[in-house]
């Protein structure tokens, strides 16, 4: 699978490989293009995951602020519950389409 911003690959990874959460698909962090992503300000706790990571997505120019996030170090429970580690694994919003 692929995020993909304006025709260019963010992260690509085979689907088993990702983990899915709350209807949003996690790529592994060694899936993610190279300088694609930059860590933002932005805060935020997850009741159940933990502390987030915000980062902005840039291709071709174009940043798009927390357009992308983590959980570096999610809680035990969230993994879990999940079923699988997700630790560090990154998850995309709005423009930033998950295709096959």
């Amino acid at each position: 699978m692929k995020a993909v911003l304006d025709g260019s690959v963010i992260a690509e990874a085979p689907q088993e490989d990702l983990v899915r959460i709350e209807g949003n698909w996690y790529f592994p962090p060694a899936s993610v293009t190279a300088g694609a992503l930059e860590e933002t300000a932005t805060p935020y706790t997850c009741p159940w995951k933990g502390e987030a990571q915000y980062y902005a997505v840039v291709a071709d120019g174009r940043r798009l602020d927390d357009r992308a996030w983590s959980y570096p170090t999610p809680y035990p429970t969230a993994i879990e519950r999940v079923g699988t580690d997700f630790s560090g694994y990154v998850a995309f919003w709005k423009e930033v389409q998950v295709v096959d």
